[in-house]
């Protein structure tokens, strides 16, 4: 959202919500399963991943993202992390948040509260003051923390079943649990604004209860949560249009 502006039912402004988690928990599946829900209702959505979402980012995600680079630190990481997110706030999601659109983001600065704070163990309050500095007062609305069944293992199964790992996914299993605690943490915390879904469940029941978490968001979004809306055909109908469009 940005900073000061009124939440749900303000259907002037956008909406921003994000997608965190641990590896391989269904994060990027579930937000296309919400958006492309949003879009069947004729919403504007904007849909983005971090790091990426413009080209410097993507070019950072290379970076951040190559094995090779194993030789990195702790806080180039970070850094590295904080200016791909300035640029995504300066140069997609304000102006999207401005016209009204529906912002859905696969990871944000929880993320790296998660990764870099608690799993690589820099200081919390510089990582939060760096955040800060890159979101510039823009904050999720709602957070949707993914998480596996099981454990942290699980999900880095999951992520690299289709690809080599990526440098973040190779950190080692201590990492990752620690991450994934820390998003538990987080919505201790932060009730109100993180929610956290387990996706142990078909990808049917998952997605009704992401969309069961959005719903009181905003008052365009308030149809997620209404049953005769929201079927389980619906539910089913979605997941299979995903899966066809992912063999096409």
């Amino acid at each position: 959202m940005v900073e000061g502006s009124q939440r749900a039912g303000a259907s002037e402004r956008g909406v921003f919500i994000t997608f965190e988690g641990g590896d391989g928990a269904g994060k990027s599946t579930h937000l296309q399963f919400v958006a492309e829900a949003l879009r069947s209702r004729g919403l504007e959505v904007v849909c983005l991943r971090e790091p990426g979402g413009t080209i410097i980012g993507e070019q950072l995600r290379q970076v951040l993202l190559d094995p090779g680079n194993y030789i990195m630190s702790d806080a180039c990481e970070l850094l590295i992390y904080e200016a791909a997110r300035a640029q995504l706030v300066a140069q997609v999601i304000v102006p999207a948040l401005n016209r009204g659109a529906i912002v859905l983001s696969d990871r944000f600065a929880d993320s790296t509260v998660a990764y870099q704070a608690y799993g690589r163990g820099l200081d919390r309050s510089f990582v939060d003051r760096a955040n800060a500095f890159a979101c510039q007062g823009i904050w999720p609305d709602r957070t949707i923390v993914m998480m596996t069944g099981g454990d942290a293992e699980c999900g880095l199964e999951r992520a690299t079943q289709h690809k080599h790992a990526d440098r973040l996914e190779m950190a080692g299993i201590e990492f990752h649990e620690r991450v994934n605690a820390s998003f538990l943490h987080l919505a201790d915390v932060d009730p109100g604004r993180v929610r956290v879904v387990v996706s142990d469940e078909s990808k049917a029941a998952t997605a009704r209860k992401v969309f069961d978490q959005v719903a009181d968001v905003d008052d365009r979004l308030a149809w997620m949560a209404d049953r005769t809306v929201c079927t389980d055909a619906f539910f089913e109908a979605l997941v299979l249009q995903r899966e066809t469009m992912g063999r096409g």
